[in-house]
């Protein structure tokens, strides 16, 4: 991409200062060579760019060039993303898959590397990254930090292969992240004296300040499944130089509908929130502290800015990278085309044999859910018998969830969830934290069966079924995203969407959801290939209550 020498004026926010004044920059060779104080200046407004500071590209189901051309509208200039979901499904050729498609694109797209793939031993994974394999991948030039460290009991207890990921990641001079959901006292402390220097998993403000406190910066996220913008957003102004924004997971409708960390921005001006902290939680923060190759608009800088209509509306008319204009008025101005498709996905249809559940005279332990949290409760109930066997219970709002590993035809695990409140239908995804095994949840079992058969067919994507109807999403690469660009991808999903609101569920996103019912390291109760599994105590158990 060639550097261009040009002039442009407007409003200036100068986030470093903390001022904003009419002003020319004049760009050479892709920087900043001179700043220019002016008495009149067009009415746009020039900003640097936004960072998500935590982020799985994969959940946007779009593989990273096509995710680039789409938050580029957006005003996002860079992100770190953790690739742990490919990591689990393809090791280190998945890692590899996401670094190359990224150089394709102008933007700062830096990589953490995974810390915990797979997440736990209670579940199957197509791949294991070790401490060796970990440091190796560490020390490439894309790589800014070991990524979430989720293995938080690991850590406290301070387990050989964790601190060794731990260990080799400072001496290479690079950040560790955080994963630490509702981690306290004496744990939080160990946990954090380990040299882990961020967390995003704060739900509540009482947690984000305690985090704060030992000198954490905290991340606060708002994606399509976690929301804790709302809880937390008056971080922004109380300590301003230990936030960043971040949306960790987030699918294409949101993206394209809502917005990315532009969203955040407009939200925080609603509330009230000082510009200037907002832009330091959205972009200065973590350019300095991942050491990201950003610009500030500072002279010398590299010529990495946005430009918007007015800080009210925040709506982004251009996007420049190195000097480069990469997006401008609604047109992306760098190619996103990939045609590279690979994937590990091995699992034979099922019988309807596969995912009955014999009835007891018992309880069952059953996972609560809601909509925007992605912890989840435990409760009791009693599921309906059919024929000798448990079933789906729609009044109860007590549905049967299945999981079953994509890596092996072992039989698949039943459970059941209360909280999707479906009244029809069943849903099935290859998308499951952070293995990504193939999930379904619904209210009766020839629509799982549908669902997990048209799944297994595809090799992975998202499937609603309906009696004799469905819908679906392939996703062709490693069954978690799709080489298509975002506009063809999004129409296929709205389609989706449509069909499964009318199985009557009021959560905001029902695959998003899903999607996060067999994470292992998100209390209190969840559901693997293994087995129903207790997060606290970190153990099977078993489904009836005897």
């Amino acid at each position: 991409m060639d550097k261009s020498n040009f002039t442009i004026a407007g409003n200036i926010v100068d986030v470093v200062a903390k001022r904003i004044y009419k002003g020319e920059l004049e760009i050479r060779e892709g920087k900043i060579a001179s700043i220019k104080e002016l008495e009149f200046a067009p009415d746009c407004y020039i900003l640097p760019g936004l960072v998500d500071s935590h982020v799985h590209i994969e959940s946007s189901l779009l593989i990273p060039s096509r995710f680039a051309d789409l938050i580029v509208r957006k005003g996002t200039l860079g992100v770190v993303t953790d690739p742990h979901e490919i990591a689990n499904v393809l090791g280190e050729i998945g890692i590899d898959f996401m670094i190359n498609d990224a150089r394709k694109t102008p933007l700062e797209i830096r990589f953490g590397v995974p810390s915990c793939v797979p997440a736990t031993s209670f579940e199957t994974s197509g791949f294991v990254l070790g401490p060796n394999k970990v440091e190796s991948l560490l020390k490439r030039e894309e790589v800014v930090c070991l990524a979430e460290v989720m293995d938080y009991p690991g850590v406290i207890r301070g387990d050989l292969d964790i601190m060794k990921k731990i260990v080799a990641t400072k001496r290479l001079g690079k950040k560790v992240d955080g994963h630490a959901p509702g981690v306290n006292g004496e744990d939080l402390r160990k946990y954090v004296a380990a040299g882990i220097s961020a967390d995003h998993e704060c739900s509540t403000l009482e947690e984000a300040i305690n985090k704060i406190r030992l000198g954490m910066m905290i991340q606060i996220r708002e994606g399509s499944a976690a929301k804790n913008f709302e809880a937390l957003y008056s971080l922004i102004d109380t300590h301003p130089d230990r936030v960043m924004l971040c949306t960790d997971d987030t699918h294409p409708d949101d993206l394209f509908e809502r917005g990315h960390i532009d969203h955040l921005i407009r939200r925080g001006l609603n509330k009230g929130c000082d510009i200037f902290n907002l832009l330091r939680a959205g972009s200065y923060n973590a350019i300095r502290h991942y050491g990201l190759d950003l610009g500030l608009l500072q002279l010398g800088d590299s010529g990495d800015f946005i430009v918007i209509d007015d800080l009210d509306s925040f709506q982004v008319q251009s996007s420049y990278m190195k000097g480069v204009c990469v997006y401008n008025n609604g047109e992306v101005l760098f190619d996103s085309h990939n045609e590279i498709l690979l994937n590990n996905f091995y699992r034979k249809e099922i019988g309807l044999e596969d995912i009955q559940i014999k009835a007891k005279d018992c309880d069952v332990h059953v996972m609560a859910v809601n909509d925007g949290d992605l912890l989840t409760g435990w409760t009791q109930g009693r599921p309906k018998t059919e024929d000798g066997q448990f079933v789906s219970d729609i009044e109860q709002d007590l549905l049967k969830m299945v999981v079953m590993s994509r890596y092996n035809n072992d039989k698949p695990v039943v459970g059941f969830v209360k909280g999707f409140g479906f009244k029809r239908g069943a849903i099935s995804g290859s998308v499951a934290h952070d293995s990504h095994n193939i999930i379904a949840v619904g209210t009766n079992d020839a629509d799982i069966l549908s669902a997990l058969n048209k799944l297994i067919r595809m090799k992975g994507g998202m499937v609603a079924s309906d009696s004799e109807l469905s819908r679906f999403v392939k996703l062709d690469v490693a069954g978690l995203m799709s080489n298509k660009r975002g506009e063809d991808l999004l129409s296929d999903y709205k389609k989706l969407s449509d069909f499964t609101r009318g199985f009557g569920s009021s959560f905001h996103s029902p695959f998003m959801t899903l999607a996060f019912m067999s994470l292992l390291v998100i209390p209190k109760l969840k559901l693997s290939d293994k087995g129903l599994f207790d997060v606290e105590q970190f153990k099977l158990i078993d489904l009836y209550c005897e």
